[in-house]
This record gives C-alpha cells, structure tokens and sequence, in this order.
C-alpha cells in the first residue's frame, strides 16, 4: 500500500472508489492540458500539483492539524481567507467540479440542484475527497437558496458555520457583513484556540493581497494580442490558489510571469495568428470543471479572460493594507472588499456586474462574450437576460449556454460555439 491509500484509509475514505477517480483524472488531464502545444515551462509546478491532488496537500494538511493546527474548508469566494490565516489556520477551497461526485449529492438533494452544490454534498457523504474529510470546519454562505438548504443537510454530517451575506449593497448591509466577519472571528478563535490580533490580520491580508497581485498580474499576460499563455492553463492556476499554500503560490505564479514576459518580449503566443478572443461569464468553473475552457480552445479561438468567481473576480481589488490600522478598521476594510468587490448574481441590483462584463470586454479585447450557467443555477440563469441585452445594446456578440458536468453535451456544444466563433469572422 502506497502513502497515499495509507493516509486515505486513515481518514475514513472508500478507497475502492476513491481510486475510480484516480483512474480517470491524469488521463482527463492529460487530454486538456498536457496536449497543449508551446506550453511554459513555468506550468511544470502546476502538473505537479494536480497530479497528486489528493496527496501532497492532503499530507501538508494532516501535518499542520498533527502539531496542533486547525483546517477551514470554504466554498466560496465571499468567505475571508484573512480571518482563519490570521488565527494560524489553514484555509482550502472545496472540489466541487466534478461529475463523479454528484450521484452522491443527489441521495440527499432534489435532482433539480446545480452539480456545484451536489458535488460538494457527494464528496463529503460518499467519502470520496481527502479535503472534506481533513477539514475541521465547513464554512458555507446565503448566496443562494440551494446552498442554504444544502448546508442544513450537510450539517448533519459535518462542522459547519454560515456566513449571511447581504442580498444588497446598501450602507446597512455594508454593516451587517462587517457583523458576520466579527462573528466568524469569534467562531475562527473558538475552533484555533488562538486569538485573532490585530497583527496577525495584518500580515494575511498582505499574504493574500499578495497572491491577489501575483494572479492580476498573470491575468494582464491575457490582455496582449500575442498572447503568452492559454485559457485553459491560467484557469487550473487560479482553481489550484484556491487551496494551496498561498505564499507558495505566489511564487510560483511569479516566476511563471517572469517567464511570460520573457515570451511577450519574443513575441510568443500559444495561438494561432487570429484566433477568436472570447469572455466567459457566468457561473464558477470549480476543479476539475475545464470543459468550456477545452472545448473553445479546441476549436482554435482563445479564451482571454473569466469573469467569474474562479476568473477575474477572485483577485480583483486587494483589502486596504494600513499598518496603523485598528481592529475594527481592518474588519471594516475586509468588508469593503469581500463585499463591494465581489458582483455576484446573488446581489440585487446588480448593475455592477453587468459593468464588469463589459469593461473586462474592452481591456481584454473580447471578440465575443460566451455566458455560462451550470443547469439549475437560477441566479445566473435569470441575470443572464440583463447581460444578453446590454451586451446586444453594445453591439457586443454573445451567446448563452447552458451546461452541466457530463460530457454528453460536448458535440453539441462543440457545434455551438464553433458556429458562434464563425459569427465572429
């Protein structure tokens, strides 16, 4: 038995199927990224990194809790990774991207329910994701309907803490989160046994501001006409930051920038001279979720930017970093962030949003906007006929598609975007 069944069978895992994934993922990898041609050289950490996903973190995880330390597992990007850093935590993002977990998310919940929220439900009951079984607390979130009932049934079966997030963006709701933040200090102490200090928040929000500047300036690479690095590559860097050691992703992420320009200089790009730039929008594209990515890509057009929770708006704006800062001004601007920041379609209003789409349109010369949304997802389902009209005001092409993680769309969708990407010439 190898380390790694070892450290699955000690955390109560069905191995047997655990390793039904493990069969299928370095092949699916392989297909997407590893076919790549001109790939950086700087994308070697990154194959590393998935290809022993449920190991080499796992195991740094389990070490940190062996000498005393505490895990927070979040699932979504509202949730301050500043507040468990700062109690000397560690803070993962969930998997929730593959189809391989949702028929155990559907024992418990309504087919009728995005894969998102029944893959996060399935890899924690079936036993089948290191991560959720290494965490000590599950931090879940009111950004939508399906997520608040979902959380009730999965705290039958682990810790969890809900964070209320307001439905507006008034100055009342600018206080009440600035209250939930609080609130998740108190409970982040309880759980460490650690205080939170005004240093210690200090220092992780320059640790995340951090990674935040490192993943913009990956991001800017996608702004020129030459561009440097793929879609597809810059989408498993933001999915892996999500829960990899964040100094050490930043690292990384900068010395592949470092490469990148190094290729702008010589005027490398890993695209056809041409090729269609396109947008993606919509609904968050979790690990292993690389479907659209691959499929645009295969069909020679670029994608050059996401505006989406695992895209743009994951780094988008840092906290206010003020060394003289007290408590509750840091509190303050960890709100500011986590909530002005942050354009989801559970806001309402959400014209914001809708502004986003377009900007990220124009610096990222967009030759056409793709508006992804996982089936069931309402939220985004709905909000997609304010950004299909305002994108149509503008004279700006769009197409809406709708999704989920089988591959039994792929040819149709393959149809669809290549007959859109067509429409673009």
């Amino acid at each position: 038995m190898d380390k790694n069944h070892e450290m699955w069978n000690k955390l109560g895992m069905d191995v047997e199927k655990h390793d039904m994934l493990c069969e299928v993922l370095p092949g699916a990898f392989g297909d997407v990224f590893l076919s790549q041609e001109n790939r950086p050289k700087g994308m070697d950490y990154w194959n590393m990194v998935v290809g022993d996903i449920h190991g080499i973190r796992p195991a740094e995880l389990i070490e940190h809790q062996k000498n005393g330390g505490k895990v927070v597992g979040t699932f979504c990007i509202h949730v301050p990774d500043e507040v468990p850093i700062a109690a000397g935590a560690i803070v993962t993002g969930l998997c929730s991207g593959s189809q391989f977990w949702v028929p155990g998310g559907e024992k418990k919940l309504p087919t009728a329910t995005c894969p998102l929220i029944k893959a996060s439900l399935g890899a924690r009951f079936d036993r089948t994701c290191p991560f959720f079984r290494i965490a000590d607390l599950f931090v879940g979130e009111t950004t939508c309907d399906g997520k608040k009932k979902a959380w009730e049934i999965l705290a039958e079966d682990a810790p969890m803490f809900i964070m209320d997030i307001p439905q507006m963006k008034r100055d009342e709701d600018f206080e009440k989160w600035e209250a939930e933040i609080k609130r998740y200090i108190k409970r982040i102490e309880e759980l460490t046994g650690n205080k939170v200090t005004e240093e210690g928040l200090r220092k992780a929000i320059h640790i995340v501001n951090n990674k935040r500047k490192a993943l913009k300036r990956l991001n800017e690479f996608r702004k020129n006409d030459l561009v440097p690095i793929s879609g597809k590559d810059v989408l498993i860097i933001t999915q892996v930051a999500f829960y990899d050691d964040p100094e050490r992703t930043t690292q990384m992420i900068n010395k592949l920038c470092d490469e990148l320009e190094e290729r702008v200089k010589n005027k490398v790009s890993v695209y056809k001279p041409g090729a269609k730039r396109i947008l993606l929008t919509g609904t968050p594209l979790s690990i292993p979720n690389w479907k659209m990515h691959h499929i645009i890509e295969s069909l020679g057009a670029a994608v050059v930017c996401e505006e989406m929770c695992t895209g743009i708006r994951y780094s988008y704006k840092l906290v206010e970093e003020d060394d003289g800062a007290d408590m509750d001004t840091m509190v303050h601007n960890l709100a500011q962030r986590y909530l002005g920041s942050i354009n989801c379609a559970c806001f309402t209003p959400n014209h914001a949003r809708i502004d986003d789409i377009v900007r990220l349109a124009k610096e990222y010369k967009a030759d056409g906007v793709i508006d992804l949304n996982l089936k069931f997802c309402n939220l985004y389902d709905t909000e997609g006929y304010f950004v299909e009209k305002e994108l149509n005001k503008l004279g700006i092409p769009v197409m809406g598609i709708e999704t989920d993680y089988t591959d039994e769309d792929a040819e149709q969708l393959k149809t669809r975007i290549g007959a859109f990407i067509e429409m673009l010439d």
